[in-house]
């Protein structure tokens, strides 16, 4: 047991997909589109409403209807979830580094079925995971409600900004339906979920709550970083949109997690002032690879690095009012460029 912790979303800083995205657009004809509506509604309930006890990523309780319609199992999230992982370069590196450093956490809003696929692909524990635990083979639609998701999918595609149409659909009309009583209790790990599960992290750990890194990409990441920001812990947003760049201390923008294992390494050795410091230097320096040796990195992290940074050194600031929309625009088009729009683009 370390006496850090370090915490991480899955979906951005360590692999490349959207788990749900991807199954959708596979088993749902336009179900693509479909997620990319209901994921912006997620965003506007979350963030614009602030509808009381709703989490942002409870997008992954909106499809599962639809997901029935289609009778996907178990089996299927598992088997698609396993041939369909696309991790982020040098994420592998960044945990095989972190096994050895910090006790190593992932905290995601997917599918237990993806997250127990990434956990086998990354070798870390399952039980260093939580994740959106959802069993596909309790859900049952009848005849009648089957035809009834199947008219809501037409209508939310033709009508995707009818958001009072779409409160009709989920709040008044689903809950009317027996498939209501078990997707009601699934507790979607997003937003405050996160936040509850890095409680049980500190307490798991037993160490102090300024003791922490935590890292995401996205809105379902705002309160566990905020939670680390205002406790004195480590918060960065890698390749995230406006969400996690709003709140976190620290930005990383980069194609690689070799990034990420650098400010691990300098704060598993030491504490944040030391981080800080190191990333004021970062970018004023004109020898990295002496500075490197000056905060006494890893030797495989910096050869890592320099071996993937030959030049065009990634971005890593600290987050300002002045700097905040030039990262925000770099941010965004790397994670575009390494993740596509469509998931790039998701919130």
């Amino acid at each position: 047991m370390f006496e850090k912790s370090f915490i991480t979303d899955c979906e951005g800083p360590l692999t490349l997909n959207d788990n749900a995205f991807e199954l959708s657009a596979n088993f749902i004809e336009n179900g693509g589109e479909l997620f990319k509506i209901l994921s912006l509604y997620d965003d506007y309930l979350a963030d614009i409403v602030k509808k009381e006890n709703y989490k942002a990523g409870n997008t992954l309780k909106l499809i599962l209807p639809f997901f029935v319609v289609e009778k996907l199992t178990n089996d299927d999230l598992i088997d698609f979830s396993k041939n369909n992982i696309y991790a982020v370069n040098d994420s592998q590196f960044l945990l095989k580094f972190l096994k050895e450093a910090m006790n190593t956490y992932i905290v995601s809003t997917s599918y237990g079925q993806y997250i127990e696929a990434v956990s086998n692909y990354m070798e870390v524990p399952f039980e260093n995971t939580y994740y959106t635990n959802v069993d596909m083979d309790c859900l049952e639609l009848n005849r009648e409600e089957i035809q009834k998701i199947n008219e809501f999918k037409d209508l939310i595609l033709k009508n995707p900004e009818d958001y009072d149409l779409f409160d009709d659909i989920f709040f008044n009309q689903i809950p009317e339906m027996g498939i209501y009583n078990e997707i009601k209790d699934i507790e979607v790990v997003g937003g405050q979920g996160k936040k509850l599960a890095i409680d049980k992290i500190l307490e798991r750990d037993d160490i102090n709550v300024n003791e922490i890194l935590y890292i995401g990409d996205s809105i379902t990441d705002v309160e566990p970083l905020e939670f680390a920001r205002e406790n004195n812990g480590i918060s960065i947003s890698f390749n995230g949109n406006e969400y996690p760049l709003k709140v976190a201390e620290i930005a990383i923008v980069s194609p690689s997690a070799v990034t990420t294992a650098v400010i691990a390494d300098i704060y598993a050795k030491n504490d944040k002032n030391k981080v800080l410091e190191f990333i004021k230097d970062y970018n004023v320096s004109n020898d990295l690879k002496k500075l490197f040796n000056d905060y006494n990195i890893n030797e495989e992290i910096r050869n890592k690095f320099f071996s993937v940074f030959t030049g065009n050194y990634p971005l890593i600031q600290i987050i300002t009012d002045e700097n905040y929309e030039s990262i925000l625009n770099v941010s965004k088009e790397m994670r575009n460029n390494i993740r596509g729009q469509d998931i790039g683009g998701l919130g």
